[in-house]
């Protein structure tokens, strides 16, 4: 069974970990930078992210990154040549409706398109790098999504909270199945996988109701520990995605204790079925694209994967907003 023990020497790879100021994201980057890692650590607070640099130590470093941001996203340097692994780690889950300021609902657009378009603007970086791989953080949420491509910003639907959050969650399985199948027919060495934490004592909880504050609370530890894991084992699957190199395209590895809500060593996990629909996976990269305006170059050409398919036009802000004020 892997351990954290099986993480091999990292020396000499640059990794990048949006969201890694706290919770599973600083776990992550803690564990890569002590086996020699140069790790990343794109945050949006700076002052944040600085602080988690500092309690790392040698090889961290920081750089802004904002993913309700295109701009941003866009203006985002890296500050290397290189990039072994991108971990789409950073992510929002059930807050109050709210978008971006590119007039995406909050939870798709930070969780999915600002990852979609981050990993877009460094492909080319990641294709030059021999062995590099992208790592998406879903959530077993995943199985409860259904991805809405005519009103992805909940601008004629009510807009409920988990819902949003479990569509974007299937979003970003979508994704590292769709890029897996891109990076293939490509020819490129770069791998695509997927990892769930279980259910975790993070900062991602901030907005769950009372009751669930509740049992994620650190006094309640006691009590809900078969329930609940902390921080480092839930960063786990994302470690054993990041390094296993045993580890295949399209991978997704969770915990292995019941229900898959914790455990200590990571394993191969299920996905709902649709993640598995191609033709939903080649409808929303057409849609991300669109929205975000960035493309992959891939491929010679995209028609091979989803040119046929329509796509929806975004809503107008004024359209989310009024049907969700």
């Amino acid at each position: 069974m892997w351990t954290i023990d099986d993480i091999g020497d990292q020396t000499g790879r640059v990794a990048l970990i949006t969201g890694a100021n706290t919770g599973i994201g600083y776990r992550t980057a803690l564990a890569l930078a002590r086996r020699g890692a140069r790790v990343v650590l794109a945050c949006r607070d700076e002052g944040r992210g600085r602080a988690a640099a500092a309690r790392i130590g040698a090889g961290a470093e920081v750089r802004r990154l904002d993913l309700t941001s295109l701009a941003s996203i866009r203006a985002f340097e890296l500050g290397h040549d290189r990039l072994d692994l991108l971990v789409n780690n950073a992510g929002v889950m059930i807050p109050p409706y709210g978008l971006t300021g590119d007039g995406f609902e909050t939870q798709i657009g930070v969780n999915h398109l600002g990852h979609f378009a981050l990993t877009g603007l460094l492909l080319d970086r990641l294709l030059a790098t021999p062995g590099s791989r992208v790592v998406t953080v879903s959530s077993n949420a995943h199985k409860r999504g259904v991805i809405d491509l005519d009103d992805l910003h909940f601008a004629r639907r009510r807009y409920v909270p988990m819902t949003g959050y479990a569509q974007s969650k299937l979003a970003n399985l979508l994704f590292t199945h769709a890029l897996q199948r891109r990076l293939e027919a490509a020819g490129a060495g770069t791998l695509s996988v997927a990892a769930h934490p279980g259910a975790a004592r993070t900062e991602l909880m901030r907005h769950s109701p009372a009751h669930f504050r509740l049992v994620v609370s650190r006094r309640t530890r006691w009590l809900f520990s078969w329930l609940i894991q902390d921080e480092e084992p839930a960063a786990y699957p994302t470690l054993r995605a990041a390094t296993d190199p045993g580890a295949t395209g399209a991978a997704y590895y969770g915990p292995d204790g019941w229900g898959e809500f914790t455990g200590r060593h990571p394993v191969l996990v299920g996905t709902a079925p649709a993640v598995a629909d191609t033709a939903l996976q080649d409808r929303l990269w057409a849609h991300s694209q669109r929205l975000t305006g960035v493309s992959y170059a891939l491929v010679a050409s995209e028609s091979r994967f989803a040119e046929h398919l329509a796509v929806p036009a975004a809503p107008t802000d004024e359209q989310c907003l009024g049907r969700n004020a």
